[in-house]
């Protein structure tokens, strides 16, 4: 038997919370509901949700304050879908600086919203589609540091477990199965998110400064991610397959 999806919805808006969540439980998905920070915190407390959908404009604490917040702590695995209250590039980078996994500005429609839900589950929930994975090796090393592969953490040079948003370790586990290759933003947003570019699509430049800020690589004089002008971008560093040693 299948399980079903639990996604939690936060926002404070009591019609657009009660018309996704019926859209969403015709379609098969439990639905908890939190009108700001507070009630999204005592849901939590129950157990995790497979996504949540946040929105961006509440008053009091935002949805970059609690997206923040949930980046930092236990739940940082959690997929986030983030609502924006209109359609401007600096609420989606924002919302994506943050660690939001996808974004949709208002006015949706719900069928796409739904899409857009099933995506983002289906990604975190699988390897990019066209990865080349050695099915034993359960840690990856490069330079100082090393990926595990089975428990998703990242050590740093000092054996320091550095946290990973999903779509950052999803872009790293591309980069580390394509060292030495030029990706394209098409080719990485694909095998990240599953979707084609929009012209003015700037996600994945943002996960790749997130994701450089993660190991510490100095865009100016990058050791690891290098950027060729008008291709897209490189993992310069040998990779290593050390197996199923910590």
């Amino acid at each position: 038997m299948d399980t079903i999806d639990h996604v939690l919805i936060v926002d404070d808006d009591r019609g657009i919370r009660e018309l996704i969540a019926g859209y969403l439980e015709k379609n098969g998905m439990r639905v908890s509901l939190a009108a700001n920070g507070r009630q999204m915190r005592a849901v939590l407390e129950q157990g995790a949700p497979d996504l949540i959908v946040l929105d961006l404009m509440m008053p009091g604490e935002d949805g970059l304050v609690l997206c923040r917040e949930l980046r930092a702590g236990k739940f940082r695995t959690v997929p986030v879908l983030m609502l924006t209250a209109r359609n401007e590039e600096a609420d989606r980078i924002l919302g994506l600086e943050m660690g939001a996994d996808d974004y949709l500005p208002k006015p949706f429609a719900v069928r796409e919203l739904l899409a857009r839900i099933r995506a983002v589950l289906r990604r975190a929930r699988m390897l990019p589609p066209g990865m080349q994975v050695t099915e034993t090796a359960q840690m990856l090393g490069f330079g100082d540091w090393r990926l595990d592969t089975t428990a998703r953490h990242l050590l740093d040079p000092e054996g320091t477990m550095v946290a990973l948003s999903g779509a950052e370790y999803r872009l790293l586990r591309v980069f580390l199965d394509h060292p030495q290759r030029v990706l394209t933003r098409d080719q990485l947003l694909n095998l990240t998110q599953g979707r084609q570019a929009d012209q003015f699509d700037r996600s994945i430049d943002l996960m790749v400064s997130r994701l450089r800020q993660r190991l510490r690589d100095v865009a100016r004089e990058p050791r690891y991610i290098k950027t060729l002008r008008s291709e897209g971008y490189v993992f310069s560093a040998a990779v290593q397959f050390i197996g199923d040693q910590a």
